[in-house]
């Protein structure tokens, strides 16, 4: 019955995006493959000195559909982390945890549901949490890109999520967008411009940016330090959903950060992150199990 229950809604939801922008659209079969519905779940995980999962608890479990906060619980067992040292030696700790999740509509109607991808300890605090730690870098200024014209004529909403390159001196070196997630529809051509107009906008405003950079052992080394910054471009009068809320997007393409060399993992998204922070990349726990939970 709850599975039932979240159909419905993911329908509606689901709907509700392939009607906007129809006129212009794809054709509906097309549409259907790219919508997606997601949220965010937010909670902690204890985790033992081997780094296996002990315990897990997800944020406001009441307000999360029945299948959502089983997934999530029934995944974390399975996890294990690179163990947390401390002074050398390896520690019980309790971590915060976020948690992409991602419903998708399949041909037979039915929905596949799964965890697509987390970050865990320092990433997944909120930007309340982050700046209590004494290594946090924090904004000083942070001027919100203007909405890009076009995108505004067009009704365009959607997330972009930029790569800083931050030197000593906390300004700007190089800003790179890795992804722009539409709530939006067009065709083609049209959600290529509409991502591009966001992504101009939000390099525009990022290179003007400033912040307090504390030192560090990786600042001295490579002389920066990354940090992704999730942007909402949304209309006045428009809401986005709350926790628990199912939100309905078209992913992006992901782009190649060129000074980060190590490849992204399955896991390792900027579509994770909470809106408003500051996520220094490299500073969450290593997990190095897959996320897993994929149902339906």
């Amino acid at each position: 019955m709850e599975h039932l229950k979240m159909g419905r809604v993911l329908a509606c939801v689901l709907m509700w995006l392939a009607c906007v922008g129809m006129a212009n659209a794809q054709s509906p079969q097309t549409i259907r493959k790219q919508v997606e519905a997601s949220m965010l779940v937010t909670g902690s995980i204890l985790i033992e000195r081997d780094g296996s999962v002990s315990g897990l608890e997800v944020d406001q479990r009441e307000k999360l559909p029945e299948v959502v906060a089983s997934l999530v619980e029934n995944s974390g067992p399975a996890w294990k982390f690179e163990p947390v040292l401390v002074n050398g030696e390896p520690r019980k700790v309790k971590a915060r945890m976020s948690l992409f999740i991602v419903a998708k509509k399949l041909e037979d109607g039915a929905f596949r549901v799964g965890i697509r991808s987390g970050y865990f300890g320092k990433d997944a605090m909120t930007a309340e949490e982050r700046l209590q730690e004494p290594d946090a870098i924090k904004r000083v200024e942070m001027k919100p890109p203007s909405y890009p014209m076009s995108a505004l004529e067009k009704g365009a909403r959607g997330t972009a999520y930029v790569v800083l390159k931050i030197g000593p001196d906390g300004k700007v070196m190089e800003a790179v967008v890795e992804q722009v997630n539409l709530r939006t529809i067009g065709d083609a051509n049209e959600m290529k411009r509409m991502r591009s107009a966001f992504s101009r906008t939000t390099v525009t405003a990022a290179m003007k940016w400033l912040f307090s950079v504390p030192a560090s052992d990786l600042l001295r080394e490579q002389g920066f330090v990354s940090v992704r910054v999730p942007v909402d471009y949304e209309i006045v009068g428009n809401t986005l959903p709350t926790y628990g809320q199912w939100n309905a997007y078209i992913p992006g393409p992901r782009e190649q950060i060129p000074w980060v060399q190590e490849s992204a993992g399955a896991g390792d998204s900027p579509e994770a992150m909470l809106a408003g922070g500051l996520y220094e990349m490299g500073k969450g726990l290593r997990l190095l199990t897959p996320l897993g939970g994929e149902g339906s």
